[in-house]
Parts: C-alpha cells; structure tokens; sequence
C-alpha cells in the first residue's frame, strides 16, 4: 500500500494558503497548514511531515527565521520558500543555509511540483512509498531516531552481532524486530527470549535443547531456541543478567556456530543471527565480573543505543497519538489530548520511558470524561504512574547522566571545564561521557 506524502503550507494569506492546499491535494499530498511561522512549530510536533513550504515575507516569524528553527529542532526535513517579493540576495541566502528550493510568487505549478518531488527524492522520503514495513511500528521523527534507523539500514544487508543498549521502556526489543525486518534473516523466525527470568538451568535447555533424560524431568527431546530461530533471528534480552557459568558455553556457541543439546554428543550447525540487549553498563558489569569480556566483544560487533524519551520529545506527540489511537475503541468519546495536556507530556520527564507514555495514554484514555482529555488528567495521571520500581544501580546510573549533561551545558560542550566542574581528570571524564553515549559536541554553542 503507497503511503502518501505529508506537506506542510505556511502561510499568512488565507487565500493563497486554500489555493495551494487545493492544488497539492489534487495531487495526492496529505497537506496541513499553518497560518504563521509560530504556529508552524508545534504543527510539526504534531503531525508527521515530509516536507515545508512557507512564504518568506510574514508578520512574525518569516520564512527564513522558520527555516532556522526547523533546521534546529527538525534537521534534515526540507523547505521550499516562497515569496512574492523575491530578489537575488535573499535566493541566495536562503540557498546558503540550505533551503531547498526558493521560488517567487505567483508561482509557477510545474515549478513548484517539480520541486516538492525532487526535494522529496532527495530527502530520502520517497522510502515512503513502501512504508518501509521493518521500521512501520516505529514512530518518530527526532533526529537522533533517524540516525538510529539510519544505521539499522547500513547493517541490513551483514549479519554481523548487534548488542542494543538503553533504559527500560525504550523499545529494544521493538528495535531488535526492526533490524530483523530489515536484514537477510527477515524470512525466518523471530525468537525472543528473556535471559533473566529463567532459572540456569532451565535457561540452558532453553537456548541449547536437551534430549530426553538428561536431567530429571527432561521427558523427551526439546530441540532449543538456536535451533528454533534456524535461518532467522535470535534475542537475547536482559543479556547482563546471563549467569557466568552459562557465559562461556554461549561465548562457544556464538564461535563454533554450532550448540550441542544437554545430553547429547552430537553437536548442531546453526545459522542464526543474534541480537542482545540490556539496560545494564555491560563495561561495567565486566570490571565487576559479572559479565565476560571476551562475551562482550563477540555480541559488541555494532552497538546501537536507544535514547530516552525525555531525549527525543519531538517524538512525543506522534506517539501520544498512536497511542490514543490504540487504546481509544470509540474515537467520538475520547478524540484528543487538549494543548496544555500536550505540552505537559512533551516536558515531562519520562523515567519509564515510551511504556511509562502508553501507560499514562491509557490510564486517560479510560479515565476521561469529555472528547478533550484535560491536562489535569496527565498530570494526575503522571503522578500515579511514576516509575518507583526502579533499582539502585539504574537510579544511580540515571543520575550520573543527567548530572553529565548539566555540566556540559554549563560549561558550553568544553570536556576540560566540566571535568574540572566534576572533579575528575579528562581521561576518566571522557570514559563517563562513553559510558552513557553523550558527545559533548552537541553541547557547544547551543542558547
């Protein structure tokens, strides 16, 4: 199924903006509009777009000082300029800073078709057009998710071992479902299994197999997960909570390709590719020798870090409304979250992360009274849902983080200033910026 392109028209002539969005509807384009460039923003937050085209001259914001905030919270996404009163220089400039295409008024449609299309081609939009179904039950549009599928695209075609890092309730292993849809092992089966949640044993026979009468209770043969996900894909969640013993045999499995059930002698070729992941410092688990290093390396081969909500909130009125599409069976009874309720839940913090967001959806979703749910709700809602089963380790964890990010705010990206702020020396400040995935580049020169 095609899925059609998302434009938004910004414009402050009622008129124009009809006419265009007439004209663009009449060529299969899904268009929204906005009648100045403040109210282009929170358009963008709230409808997915693939393309903007504004008029430069407005009261307000013009269409260049759009073009900066949209290249600031938006990057990547193209815009086509318009204006009435076009000269040389402001063509130029606009083209300087990278927007796409700047186009005078009265505008020419061939022009201006010719232009969306291309400027859609050259953005990578038209993937669209096959919805690219490994990355469908992902919805975002923040840059920092772009890169991450990004990078999931450049590994489909290897099938090399990927380790996801992130907090609890980021979609690791919705993410992990992706990078099997993409990939060469996409026709085979998708196995998942929690490797915290089994006892050693148990968790043995469960990856490996065992034959009938290896152990008390082993009534007949049980062939294992490795060799169920054969020709397909292999997720070992919660890998840090593996117990060591059980490491090693993994770590030869993943060598050989080959697993030999409990019991038996034969030992099995196996074809599968495997994806780990955890919410735990793996690096540090290993310098408490809780996890292998030699382990580590062999399922580090590509390490992709999911980013926490409170991370990418441009994301987040995209997934409030899937969301309330998902839990709302009668749209006339519930049919939106109100303003305030919206940006209540764009600034929150989100310790439990996207789960912690369907929850809160849902608890509202039910609870509400009226079509609008009221940002007293959410906010009732938040309270009740606050994450307090956190551990000691992922509380101290998330403190370290945040308390990085602070000083690298403070002190304008400069590694050698907030080290100093830290009380440690750039070598071990350096090793903690690693060890949470921040790049104080991001941090310089940013108001």
């Amino acid at each position: 199924m095609t899925m059609q392109h998302s434009i938004l028209l910004v414009d402050d002539d009622p008129g124009l903006l009809r006419l265009l969005s007439i004209r663009l509807e009449a060529e299969g384009y899904v268009i929204h509009t906005a009648s100045s460039g403040e109210d282009a923003i929170p358009a963008l937050r709230n409808h997915r777009v693939d393309l903007v085209v504004t008029d430069l001259r407005m009261g307000g914001m013009d269409g260049l000082e759009l073009f900066g905030q949209i290249r600031h919270f938006f990057p990547g996404l193209p815009v086509i300029i318009l204006s009435a009163q076009g000269t040389i220089p402001e063509a130029v400039a606009a083209a300087q800073q990278g927007v796409f295409e700047f186009l005078t008024k009265p505008v020419d449609k061939v022009k201006l078709l010719d232009a969306i299309k291309l400027a859609l081609h050259q953005s990578g939009a038209q993937k669209g057009d096959k919805a690219e179904p490994w990355r469908s039950h992902i919805i975002c549009r923040s840059a920092v998710m772009e890169q991450l599928l990004n990078q999931v695209r450049q590994i489909s075609s290897l099938s090399v071992n990927v380790l996801i890092t992130g907090d609890s309730g980021t979609g690791k292993e919705l993410l992990a479902q992706a990078i099997h849809q993409a990939g060469q092992y996409k026709d085979g089966p998708f196995v998942p299994i929690n490797c915290g949640a089994l006892p050693e044993q148990l968790l043995e026979s469960e990856l490996f197999g065992h034959v009938k009468g290896a152990f008390t209770g082993a009534i007949k043969d049980h062939q294992g997960l490795f060799l169920a996900a054969e020709g397909g894909t292999l997720l070992l969640d919660e890998i840090a909570d593996m117990p060591v013993s059980l490491q090693v045999k993994l770590l030869r499995v993943l060598q050989e390709r080959q697993v030999r059930p409990i019991g038996s002698t034969q030992h099995i070729s196996v074809n599968v590719r495997v994806i780990s992941a955890t919410n735990r410092n793996l690096e540090q688990a290993m310098e408490e020798g809780q996890f292998r290093e030699d382990l580590f390396y062999r399922l580090n081969v590509v390490n992709l870090h999911l980013p926490r909500l409170s991370e990418r909130p441009e994301d987040i009125p995209l997934l409030v409304h899937y969301f309330l599409r998902k839990a709302n069976v009668d749209p006339q009874r519930v049919g939106s979250f109100s303003p305030a309720a919206m940006k209540l839940m764009v600034n929150a913090p989100w310790p439990g992360n996207v789960r912690q967001l369907e929850n809160v959806v849902q608890q509202t979703v039910a609870l509400s009274t009226a079509q609008v749910i009221s940002e007293d709700l959410v906010r009732t809602a938040l309270s009740y849902d606050k994450d307090t089963s956190i551990g000691l380790n992922q509380a101290r964890q998330q403190f370290e983080h945040d308390y990085l990010i602070k000083l690298l705010r403070i002190t304008n990206g400069s590694v050698t200033d907030a080290a100093k702020l830290a009380q440690r020396n750039r070598t071990d400040f350096y090793k903690l910026l690693k060890r949470h995935h921040i790049q104080p580049a991001l941090f310089k020169d940013v108001l």
